[in-house]
């Protein structure tokens, strides 16, 4: 296998904590390495390191010449005053160029920019990159071409940075949390995509799925350490254990082997004057190795819930919608003590709103939901932590609770609590907006476990968590004594907490289905109608030879496929953004089928204009 880069000796620190130290690494083609580590522990730096963005205190890092490699940051920053179209490209080239220049012209209509934009188009052979453009942005829900980058969200940025890097086809790429933002389609679409990709792949990801099917290789950061397994997240996990239990074998050994050396040591001076002096640097040697540290420091998720009555809630004749889009139709359930629910279904389809609506956050338009009075809701949102940017994690828990009523009556000091979710002393007095995703996030969850909630409603809680706190989660929700509803587009998640789904299919239909989302999946796959696929073969648009000028009638079609072409694109560019401004639409539905009608006639139209156009000339 070729070598595409050596890392040697790479030590990087933030103040004065040492992130990793002395590591060596080296990364070769077809390799799909899946980068683990708790959070805090380097693992975005290193990607940073190795994508030229941060420098390394020492150690080199060598990359095979010429070799063409594309970062994803964790949160891209896009310039927003680009259009997406502008921004789709990292490299210009005459590919890219054409694709600009024609996308510009088909918006504007203008005849005569059309027809010089295809001629670039087929001399740069941008037809199939051009499709390749439009088939990745519509997969990321991304569809207006011309709408500002400032504009979007931080969702669709992720989304639109990711087709970026897609699209630029490096030899090695570099993705830190590629499935942030993206519902689960989209994530196993991604999936399925780098599986079979000869891209040679470093990434970090929450999801297990995601790196136990793609990635043959693991590397985990571990105090300040690399350590390499030849295999995916499963083979990892099961030779970790083993390592861990080699090192604590070998630290007893240690441990022991000093304890006689400190007696050697502790004799008078004379008696080891004449003693080897490389025994004496062997003691020393002993003893740093004996301040290793194989401790676990993880959060401690024991809080206990308050008692749960056997009436949860009942939900009778719900209705919710927004203009023409339907969110709930006469929806009717009622919830048993202790259930786990998962749901899932497409972004925008109205997850986020049935818990606010159970919550009394949203008034249902009919209907009404029966609330058991022992019920107590603990919430824990997709929008993240609301406290006050400017105060001090400590004073942000203080201003909630000043004595924490803590399992069975036991009182603590938020001081205390907040240490169970690893703030330290130090850590409590930094200031929340100075805090990582990580640690935003086990605030969020400290804030609502401090209440001792005994119904649990987590709305994608999965991100900026580590796999390990991800891990600690997923048992304490497994041995929760209540409820608990979980919205979250981490399928390995899903499959450990629930015993049953919630699909949302959009237009109010929401299905009951018994089982995890392994098992859905399993049933939709066996369960899917064959549709007949009556697609005639797409036209490929290439270069054609001239041949005789137009007939009368087809100069009388092109001027009525050109007129028909300008009302097309009209229409098409308003449905876009109405679709992508994010404000209440009405008979969305019909818009959408209207939309999908507007491409395929545009479609078969600009074909027809080529071929007549073409002869025309």
């Amino acid at each position: 296998m070729a070598s595409f880069l050596q890392i040697n000796s790479l030590t990087k620190s933030v103040g004065d904590r040492i992130l990793f130290q002395n590591v060596t690494l080296g990364i070769y083609e077809g390799d799909k390495i899946g980068l683990i580590a708790k959070n805090g522990m380097g693992k975005t730096t290193l990607l940073r390191c190795l994508a030229g963005i941060e420098t390394p205190d020492s150690g080199d890092i060598v990359y095979r010449n010429d070799l063409k490699v594309s970062y994803l940051e964790q949160t891209p920053d896009l310039p927003g005053d680009l259009t997406v179209l502008e921004s789709a490209f990292i490299h210009e080239s005459p590919a890219t160029k054409a694709v600009k220049e024609y996308e510009m012209a088909v918006i504007s209509g203008n005849q005569e920019q059309m027809m010089c934009a295809m001629q670039k188009m087929d001399s740069a052979d941008a037809w199939s990159y051009e499709d390749r453009l439009k088939q990745l942005l519509t997969q990321f829900r991304i569809t207006d071409l011309m709408q500002k980058v400032s504009t979007l969200s931080g969702g669709q940025k992720k989304r639109l940075a990711l087709a970026r890097v897609i699209l630029d086809e490096p030899e090695f790429l570099i993705l830190d949390e590629p499935t942030n933002h993206l519902d689960i389609d989209s994530i196993e679409w991604l999936e399925a995509y780098l599986k079979r990709s000869r891209m040679t792949l470093l990434l970090v990801t929450h999801d297990r799925y995601f790196l136990d099917r793609i990635c043959n290789k693991i590397i985990e950061i571990d105090r300040t350490s690399l350590y390499s397994y030849d295999g995916n997240y499963d083979y990892y996990m099961r030779h970790r254990a083993e390592r861990i239990e080699a090192m604590s074998v070998e630290l007893a050994k240690v441990k022991n082997t000093l304890r006689k050396e400190q007696e050697w040591m502790n004799r008078q001076p004379q008696a080891r004057a004449g003693k080897a002096r490389f025994r004496i640097n062997s003691f020393y040697d002993l003893k740093d190795r004996s301040r290793i540290d194989l401790s676990e420091k993880n959060v401690a998720l024991d809080v206990k819930s308050t008692y749960i009555g056997s009436k949860i809630f009942e939900a009778e004749h719900i209705s919710k919608r927004f203009g023409d889009k339907i969110i709930l139709d006469d929806f009717n359930y009622v919830f048993s003590r202790y259930e786990k629910l998962g749901i899932i279904g497409q972004n925008g389809v109205g997850k986020s709103t049935f818990i606010k609506l159970l919550q009394g956050l949203i008034p249902p338009d009919s209907g009404q939901w029966n609330v058991g009075e022992t019920v107590k809701f603990g919430y824990y949102s997709q929008e993240g932590i609301m406290f006050d940017e400017s105060k001090k994690v400590i004073d942000a828990i203080t201003d909630l609770a000043e004595d924490i009523t803590y399992n069975d009556g036991v009182h603590i000091a938020p001081m205390q609590f907040l240490q169970r979710f690893l703030f330290s002393p130090a850590d409590q007095q930094k200031y929340i907006y100075k805090l990582s995703g990580g640690e935003r996030a086990r605030l969020h969850l400290a804030s609502v476990l401090m209440r001792s909630p005994n119904f649990l409603i987590l709305d994608e809680p999965t991100n900026d968590l580590d796999i390990v706190t991800l891990g600690i989660l997923e048992e304490y929700l497994s041995e929760f004594k209540g409820c608990v509803i979980v919205i979250s587009h981490d399928r390995f998640f899903l499959d450990t907490i629930v015993d049953h789904l919630f699909v949302f299919e959009g237009n109010g239909v929401v299905k009951d289905f018994p089982g995890s989302y392994s098992d859905y999946r399993e049933w939709k796959s066996e369960n899917k109608e064959e549709k007949p696929v009556n697609k005639e073969p797409k036209t490929e648009k290439k270069k054609t030879e001239r041949v005789q000028k137009l007939t009368f009638k087809e100069k009388k079609e092109l001027e009525e496929v050109s007129a028909k072409l300008d009302d097309l694109n009209r229409e098409k560019a308003e449905l876009e953004a109405a679709f992508n401004s994010g404000e209440q639409i009405d008979d969305i539905a019909a818009k959408a089928i209207r939309y999908d009608e507007v491409k395929a006639e545009l479609d078969e139209l600009e074909m027809r204009w080529l071929e007549l156009s073409e002869k025309e000339g």
